[in-house]
């Protein structure tokens, strides 16, 4: 768990991911063609358990809606949901296998530039996606990623018909959320000792409320009502909270299909969970590094225990992690708290946030969409060239024609295809490791630190980023560091972010790091 020091960052974190969470869980349920408090379990798992056994201080798990298209076609050729729960648990149990032979490493080749693409990408499509639901008009599952909606329209389609046929209750209810999520990051608000404690969310959440009710009492043409709002499950005595969950069949277990649906959830909820990771990590205001290695172990606990007690499967979700990074969040504790409140909600206050406004929610994450895709992100990555901008764009471009994992594909492909470029164009000479280890003796007797030398030879691509990382985390403590770019042609971007990274780590560990020839962040690499 997290520093308790942090709560008052913490606790009102954890409850604007709470607010995001809440329909996001429901609306995948809903789209994934499951019970809707598989949803809530899953969100409920994914906070406590993994935010528990994770080793990532802002990340947040929970349902995922990259994985609607796999569970909706699993649950209809397994024939019910609680055989499908068979494949979650062994999913787990595959995932408890990647994290132990430290399949991890895998994250560390993808490009900075395709996981800040992937970042802007679902900024913009938090924007596009919840635009309807600001309008007050979507009844979709709440934040669907791909281009093609389950309903057959795009998300541009959507988008025209939606500003066309707008609910002016949920409209006006909506822009008064977005209004005080505006002025609660003024800065006068924010150097206000009282008001700055106070969550905005919390705040446009409330107001979004009392203004329907008013339209109750004096407005009724502007009622907010059924699918506008927050549907969570009701239930009247215990026996009836007992109904809610659903068991695995464990007589499936004969039967292979289970297990090839379980590997391809295994697969895609880790490759999803540890992009989600990176892209956390590039967000984090404190530049801190998550495990990748533990994080498949706390995703494979908890999608082994979802997968017991009836939910779906689970992954970590960049929506959610965002939001929990830009509400102030300091550790793991926040997705913690979101979990419990997920379960207090459940247990509860069903009634109460049951008159919650989709509409003021969707204000949240539109909000949240514009701090993933500012203009000033697209600018600095024109600023580092080609190289980088392309693969950049070319990422955005196709995860919002897409989907997020075709996407990522698709950018990942011309990332590679522009370091080949460069190693063809440049006839650089490829060493094996991309460097060398050169131990220097000290010219001291007297000195006990270690000296050591990192030698970067003439090119140092992305791809020797997991090498580099492993090199340099196996540092020992308390030692002299000396990197060499001296001989470099080119130094990749994403391996300057990491060693610039690690520079403000080594001070943590006791190691005097010293840069030779390495240049700064933000100017040309090609070092010719």
């Amino acid at each position: 768990m997290g520093n308790f020091s942090n709560l008052k960052n913490d606790l009102p974190s954890g409850l604007v991911v709470f607010l995001v969470a809440l329909p996001l869980c429901l609306g995948i349920a809903l789209a994934s063609g499951a019970p809707l408090f598989s949803g809530i379990i899953a969100g409920i798992v994914g906070g406590v358990i993994v935010g528990v056994l994770s080793g990532s201080h802002t990340s947040v798990s929970g349902p995922a809606a990259g994985l609607i298209a796999i569970v909706v076609p699993a649950i209809k050729d397994l024939g019910s949901y609680e055989v499908f729960l068979v494949a979650i648990v062994l999913a787990g149990v595959f995932q408890l296998i990647f994290g132990l032979v430290k399949a991890g490493i895998v994250s560390l080749y993808i490009p900075s530039s395709v996981i800040k693409g992937m970042l802007a990408a679902i900024g913009i499509l938090l924007i596009l996606k919840q635009t309807p639901h600001l309008l007050g008009v979507d009844k979709d599952a709440f934040g669907e990623e791909e281009y093609v909606q389950s309903d057959g329209n795009t998300t541009f389609s959507y988008l025209l018909e939606s500003i066309e046929k707008v609910h002016w209750g949920g409209l006006l209810a909506g822009l008064l959320a977005f209004a005080i999520l505006i002025l609660w990051s003024r800065a006068a608000i924010q150097r206000n000792n009282v008001l700055k404690q106070i969550p905005g969310a919390l705040l446009a959440v409330i107001a979004a409320t009392l203004i329907n009710m008013l339209y109750k009492a004096f407005f009724p043409e502007l009622i907010i009502s059924g699918p506008h709002l927050v549907q969570l499950p009701t239930f009247n005595d215990f026996e009836g909270f007992k109904k809610l969950f659903t068991f695995p069949d464990f007589s499936a277990l004969g039967n292979g299909h289970v297990y090839l649906i379980a590997i391809t959830i295994a697969i895609v909820a880790s490759l999803e969970s540890l992009l989600s990771l990176e892209a956390a990590d590039k967000l984090d205001t404190l530049n801190r590094k998550s495990p990748q290695n533990r994080e498949l172990l706390a995703q494979g606990a908890g999608n082994i225990f979802s997968g017991l007690i009836g939910g779906l499967p689970i992954t970590a979700v960049i929506v959610r992690s965002s939001a929990n990074i830009s509400a102030g969040a300091k550790t793991k504790t926040s997705a913690v708290i979101h979990g419990v409140l997920l379960l207090v909600a459940a247990l509860l206050l069903s009634p109460i946030l049951n008159q919650i406004p989709l509409s003021a929610l969707a204000a949240i994450l539109i909000l949240i969409g514009y701090k993933l895709a500012k203009t000033s992100l697209f600018v600095s990555q024109y600023k580092l060239g080609w190289d980088q901008f392309i693969p950049f764009v070319v990422t955005v471009l196709a995860i919002l024609f897409s989907d997020l994992l075709i996407g990522i594909s698709i950018g990942l492909a011309v990332g590679i295809f522009f370091i080949i470029k460069t190693n063809i164009s440049k006839l650089y000479i490829i060493v094996k490791g991309k460097y060398k280890i050169i131990y220097i003796s000290s010219q001291e007797p007297n000195q006990i630190q270690p000296k050591i030398k990192i030698k970067f030879s003439e090119h140092v691509s992305f791809l020797n980023k997991a090498r580099l990382f492993a090199r340099l985390k196996a540092l020992p403590a308390n030692s002299i560091v000396i990197i060499d770019g001296s001989q470099s042609v080119s130094i990749d971007h994403d391996v300057l972010e990491m060693i610039h990274n690690f520079k403000e780590q080594a001070k943590e560990i006791g190691i005097t790091l010293y840069l030779q020839d390495i240049p700064d962040l933000g100017i040309q690499t090609d070092l010719h």
